[in-house]
Parts: structure tokens; sequence; C-alpha cells
């Protein structure tokens, strides 16, 4: 799930789906026999004797389980020698090298987890992928589960596209590129594409690549008061914990934010890998920066982003798809604008220009004004920016949050349901809502 703003991103529908059935593989740093498979369960009332030897697949599974035990715990205790052991010998060179990488791109970043979820029942058939001189090659989904400290509460996970290989009697990780013309891809992190660096602040963590110093010193100086800026409006019910990622090209980005996403236009956008509304739950959440015009953003426009997006972070257990976008990006914005000392004639001077022409809106913003781009996207978020700053001005900022959580909460309604929750919210209808921001856009910007 994105949060879309004009230089900003895009509130899509991305929720990963729970792998029902698999094994579940946790090994932290702390865990005193690394390396060690778990133990047999001979099950209730029978010898040891009468157990029934694993079958074929069990073997495979149990094998796969321990290697991928094995790599995350490597990992997590910085062991190279014995992360890279678990590479297929005959993998192909190019494999190795970036296994070697990852590795040593992920030495900089703090983790609280670092796991993996095998699916055995949910394999793909390698019949059409050479062998190689394997003796069998398996492909179970492979979810990575993982969580970075000062960011995430709980793990969040991500699908790997692993191919494993057995040569004799030893399993090993072939390839996580071999399954992609299958339709099953390896989720890249911001360690896939260089050296990470991590700067931790009291709310959260600016992770980023050698060579952005100058935008992480300025992002991590804010980091904290725009989460304290955000819970004064929205209330403390929220992590308040986010992590700002700053790619180092649009290819980065993409990979962290989702392959349609339209990077060049935005300068930053909010994700999350899984929401629960019903729950509350929400894991993975991220703000990653535009990493061609982040750099540029003078320190007022900054602070104006990181607000916007982070108030994304905090709303979005109660955010549900397909609740009005103008609500969203323009109380989104108001949150961004609020304190900052910018007017509304200074923060929307393309709605103030057509205001002094005349030429005042006729209907509040649509979802798919939001898929414009160039000026007209710009238009639409200072139309819905304008209407929120009109409510708060007129109802109080307690009814801009209220009327938030009411419609953010209540996803796609009808516009006889969209009225009913206006009229309980601000006493107005929609048909109201305009005519009075109509009158409100005259006077102030007229």
């Amino acid at each position: 799930m994105s949060s879309r703003a004009r230089f900003r991103g895009g509130l899509g529908a991305a929720v990963a789906a729970a792998l029902l059935c698999g094994l579940v593989l946790v090994w932290l740093p702390s865990d005193p026999t690394p390396g060690a498979p778990p133990p047999a369960s001979p099950g209730q009332g029978r010898p040891l004797g009468a157990v029934p030897p694993p079958t074929p697949a069990q073997s495979r599974a149990d094998a796969v389980t321990t290697l991928l035990r094995v790599r995350a715990d490597a990992l997590l205790r910085r062991d190279e020698a014995a992360f890279l052991a678990t590479i297929d010998p005959a993998a192909d060179p190019d494999f190795a090298v970036r296994q070697r990488a990852l590795f040593a791109h992920l030495g900089g970043v703090p983790l609280d987890a670092w796991e993996y979820h095998l699916a055995p029942d949910d394999a793909l058939d390698t019949s059409a992928i050479q062998r190689g001189g394997a003796d069998e090659l398996w492909a179970p989904a492979v979810e990575l589960r993982y969580a970075l400290r000062g960011a995430d509460l709980v793990p969040t996970g991500r699908a790997m596209g692993y191919l494993f290989a057995r040569t004799g009697g030893n399993w090993y990780l072939r390839s996580d590129t071999a399954l992609d013309g299958l339709g099953r891809h390896t989720w890249r992190g911001p360690w896939d594409f260089g050296p990470c660096q991590v700067t931790t602040t009291g709310n959260g963590i600016v992770l980023a690549h050698p060579g952005s110093e100058r935008l992480v010193e300025r992002l991590a100086r804010e980091l904290d008061s725009s989460v304290a800026a955000v819970s004064k409006l929205w209330g403390t019910d929220w992590s308040q914990r986010v992590a700002l990622l700053v790619p180092d090209t649009p290819e980065e980005m993409r990979a962290l934010v989702g392959a349609g996403f339209p990077v060049e236009s935005v300068v930053a956008v909010a994700v999350a890998d899984r929401v629960d509304s019903a729950r509350r739950a929400v894991a993975g959440q991220r703000v990653v920066l535009s990493p061609t015009s982040a750099k540029s953003l003078s320190a007022a426009s900054l602070r104006v982003v990181l607000r916007h997006e982070i108030l994304h972070v905090a709303a979005r257990a109660e955010t549900v798809d397909g609740s009005p976008m103008w609500l969203l990006e323009g109380f989104a914005d108001y949150v961004g604008y609020r304190e900052s000392g910018i007017t509304l004639r200074q923060g929307a001077p393309d709605l103030a220009d057509r205001v002094r022409r005349g030429d005042l809106p006729r209907e509040l913003p649509q979802d798919q004004d939001f898929r414009s781009t160039g000026r007209d996207l710009d238009l639409v978020y200072q139309k819905s920016w304008s209407v929120a700053r009109f409510i708060a001005q007129r109802f109080g900022e307690d009814r801009l949050v209220a009327l938030y959580r009411r419609l953010a909460g209540a996803g796609p309604m009808s516009a006889a349901e969209t009225d009913e929750l206006l009229r309980a919210a601000i006493g107005l209808d929609r048909a109201g809502l305009v005519q009075s921001w109509r009158q409100y856009l005259h006077d102030t910007l007229g």
C-alpha cells in the first residue's frame, strides 16, 4: 500500500498475502545453538522406534529448513563463511558475487529479526529449468521476514524467488532469479543496491547509501520534530516510529515502492507491506525519498513533505482503500503545511490564479484526477488542501480529524452514504460543502 501525493506517491493496495501452510524460522543473534537442526518429535503414545521414517518430501523440507536457518543465523551473526556456504558451488558465479555483496551491504543495517517462512506445499514446477549438475531442483515459496531496529515493532514479510538444488545429500541455494520466468520474483531491498548506512533518531531511522550524507543529515534533523507535529494533531495511538529510505536510483526506488509506480514524478511516497484495518495492524511502513528530486527541496518544502508522508504512516491503520482521495491527500497536506507559516495563496498558486480569474471549482476533486500529471496534478492537490484547510478553519481541527477517521475508515461508499457521513461530521452534505468551500476560496483568494 502506498500513499500518493503530487510529489509523494499514491494510495494503491499492495497487501501481502499470508502463507497459511509452512514452517516459520526465527533465528536471532542470541540463539545459543546456531546451525543445530530442530529436535525430532517422536509422537504421542508410541515408542521411539515406532515413529514412521520421514518421507522424501519431508526430508527435503527439513533439509531446506535447516539451510535457511543457517543462512539467517550466519547473516545475523555476521559469519560470512557460513553464509556463503549455503550457496550452491555450481551456481552462476554472478549470483555468488551478488550474495557476497548482499552480506557486506547488510553489515551497517541494525536488524531485530531476519528469518524465513517456507511453504513446502506451494512449490513451482522446475522441470523446464536445467539442473546444471544437480540431482534435484526445488522451488517452494519462501518469505523473508525482517525487522529494522528503531523502526519496525514487528517483522515485515517479502517474497523471495529462491531455487534450491540438491547434489548428493546436500541442499544449497542455487538462484534468486531463475524463477522470474515462472512469475515468482525476489524482492530487492536497499542492501541489494549498495552498502547501507543507518542514522538513528529518537523516532526512527534514515537508511541511505554512501554519498547521501547531506540529505541524511537534513532528514535526521527533521524526523523527530515531524513525528511530534503529526502526533500533536492526529494523536499518539500509533507506533511513532518511521523508517526513511533514500535510494540512489529510480530503479532502486521502483524496487522499494512498486514497479509500476511513477517514481519520476514524486519526491516521496509512503508505503506499507501489509495492512489489516480491521485489526489495526500494519507492517513494513516506509517513507521512500526520490533519488532525483528530494535533495533539491528547501528546508520548508522538505518539512512539508515529511509531515505529509508521516501522517500517512500514522493514519495507515485507520485508512481503508477506496476512501475519497480529496480527503486522504488534502488532510495529509493540511498536516504538512500546518504551522509552516505558508499561506494558502503561497502554497496553492495555481488555484489562487484560477480563483482570481473567477474560475471556482464546481465539485470536489475526483479520485481519477489524482492520476493526472504535472500542473494538473499540482492543482488537484492544491484544491484538496484548500478543502481540508476550509473545514479546519470553519469547524475546527478536531472536526477535521474526526471527519478523516469516519470517511477514511469507511472505504468505498455511495454518494448517499458519503453525504450522510459528511452531515454527521460537519453538518454539510457534498453540495453544501462545495458551496461553502467555493465561498471560502472567493473570500480568501479572490
